[in-house]
């Protein structure tokens, strides 16, 4: 098997839980391009593997910051095409954009929307690792994570 085993049996499950997750997306401040983006930066590892009552399934949100330059700019140039109800403030008015081009200018980057996404990232593994217990699936990804840790 790849390196990547237990974390290849994840992507069936992700499909699911990605539709069971929509509302939740929809009620944040990120369009689905902006979550798209979010979870290309996120990883999902194993806490614990070896004991089955202490291993619960974390997202790794140590490299989301380096998204977030990409989703500030899609929002500063509307790129929440055909934007859903609760697809991401940016309402670019003009001091919007000047205070985003100021060092640690605004609002909609970085620090808050990061703790957002690493939050919604968070609620997302509980939920992945929640229908891998209804599904059966948890022992076996938890003991594969064991046997590559």
């Amino acid at each position: 098997m790849s390196d990547n085993s237990w974390r290849d049996m994840l992507a069936a499950e992700r499909m699911r839980v990605d539709r069971q997750f929509e509302d939740r997306v929809q009620s944040s401040s990120f369009t689905r391009q902006q979550w798209g983006l979010v979870m290309t930066a996120v990883e999902f590892d194993v806490e614990n593997p070896a004991d089955p009552d202490a291993a619960r399934l974390i997202a790794d949100t140590s490299k989301l910051s380096s998204v977030m330059p990409q989703i500030k700019q899609m929002e500063q140039s509307g790129g929440a095409m055909g934007g859903a109800a609760g697809g991401g403030g940016g309402g670019g008015g003009l001091l919007s954009k000047l205070a985003s081009v100021l060092p640690g200018g605004g609002g909609s980057g970085g620090g808050k929307r990061q703790r957002e996404a690493e939050s919604l990232a968070e609620e997302y593994a509980e939920k992945l690792q929640e229908r891998l217990e209804k599904r059966d699936r948890w022992q076996s990804i938890r003991e594969q994570a064991a046997q590559e840790s």
